[in-house]
């Protein structure tokens, strides 16, 4: 995967990675924009470069987040990968709420990478994919609103060989 530049900041009178408050995007510092929970993931999932300064930000915003990758032909290793990989890092305690929140948020994900269809060995597809998941509040001011959990995934699907295959993402949000 190509990392590629989303500064949502194109004015060319500001430096690059300054601090902009009061933007119609939300808060912006450097290149990132914290103003929701699926964006964080999304941003964070498609820029590697930006991957380590987002990810410091919006735990400095209060959300906890884990990366992770994965490649499969089973639906069940990718889900799999990316609840231990919450698990590990603690965003998930074990309560039933939190792991149903976070099984329905992957699945939502998978539904936009596979386009519906959730399915991938069975038709001979596979997956090789980055994902984050993000854990805090919806937005950054809607606290009252509880916790969210956010996963986004990025990378590529297709037949399994080489060159067949084509990018995809896909964002999964619920509520804890």
């Amino acid at each position: 995967m190509a990392a590629r530049g989303l500064s949502l900041d194109r004015r060319k009178d500001r430096p690059p990675g300054k601090t902009v408050q009061d933007s119609p995007q939300g808060t912006v510092r450097g290149a990132m924009t914290l103003e929701s929970i699926g964006r964080i993931a999304v941003r964070a999932c498609l820029d590697e470069d930006e991957v380590k300064n987002g990810v410091a930000e919006a735990r400095r915003q209060g959300y906890a987040v884990v990366e992770g990758r994965v490649g499969s032909m089973e639906l069940g290793k990718v889900v799999a990968a990316i609840e231990t990989a919450a698990k590990r890092e603690s965003l998930t305690t074990g309560r039933y709420r939190e792991e149903h929140a976070l099984y329905h948020a992957v699945l939502e994900g998978l539904c936009g990478v596979c386009r519906g269809n959730l399915a991938l060995g069975s038709i001979l597809r596979t997956v090789g994919l980055r994902f984050v998941v993000v854990r805090g509040p919806k937005g950054a001011s809607d606290e009252e609103e509880g916790e969210w959990i956010a996963v986004a995934l990025y990378g590529s699907i297709g037949a399994p060989v080489r060159g067949w295959e084509h990018e995809a993402i896909g964002l999964g949000i619920n509520h804890i």
